[in-house]
């Protein structure tokens, strides 16, 4: 990880500490301001989902839910390592030219493909294959989102889907997600305490049930 990245991932860091203790001091009236905040899969995540893309050696790489950015530079510092490149999607263009400037300052930019619109919309156009996908949008459109990109995964891909456990009010639609993912039957797939709790898939094709 150059220096560069390394502060911009720092500030980023800062800001989102910022913003949950602002959050904490608003108690639910800070519920109002979520789409302002950096929301980011926090840094233990972000290490590892640049791991997993260098270690799977993933090429193609699908990022549903942009924000302002963050899971963006660990996937595309880890794309410029494998020769990849990622599609990330987000729904307010303000996020996504944030998104934009942001990798620009690094020299991750060209690594980057940003798509903004309704994910579930964007990924009818999108060919795959997917060697790799990350799910961190809104949660209600996780479970729609999964059905139209499960077949464009390539054999072996890697699925990580974040707030599995927290916050608490998105645990029926994490549930949701986690059901369908197992009852496809075609994945091998476990739930990791890190962060907000991250579902991890690994694609293995067809199976008994869908």
């Amino acid at each position: 990880m150059d220096a560069n990245i390394e502060r911009l991932l720092s500030e980023y860091d800062e800001r989102s500490a910022a913003e949950w203790r602002r959050a904490e001091e608003l108690g639910t009236k800070a519920f109002g301001s979520r789409d302002e905040m950096l929301l980011a899969v926090g840094r233990a995540t972000g290490q590892l989902l640049n791991i997993l893309v260098r270690e799977s050696k993933a090429r193609s790489i699908l990022e549903l839910g942009t924000s302002y950015g963050y899971s963006a530079v660990w996937l595309a510092e880890a794309a410029r390592d494998t020769g990849g490149r990622v599609v990330t999607t987000e729904v307010a263009a303000n996020k996504s030219q944030f998104a934009r400037e942001k990798l620009a300052s690094v020299g991750l930019e060209s690594y980057v493909d940003f798509k903004v619109g309704d994910a579930v919309q964007l990924l009818e156009a999108l060919p795959g294959p997917f060697d790799f996908v990350l799910v961190d949008l809104w949660k209600d459109l996780y479970v729609p989102c999964f059905e139209r990109f499960v077949d464009k995964l390539a054999d072996g891909a890697i699925v990580v889907a974040d707030n599995m456990l927290f916050p608490e009010m998105s645990r029926p639609y994490a549930n949701a997600y986690r059901a369908r993912v197992r009852k496809s039957g075609r994945f091998d797939t476990v739930l990791l305490p890190v962060g907000s709790g991250i579902e991890v898939s690994r694609y293995r094709g067809w199976g008994s049930s869908d």
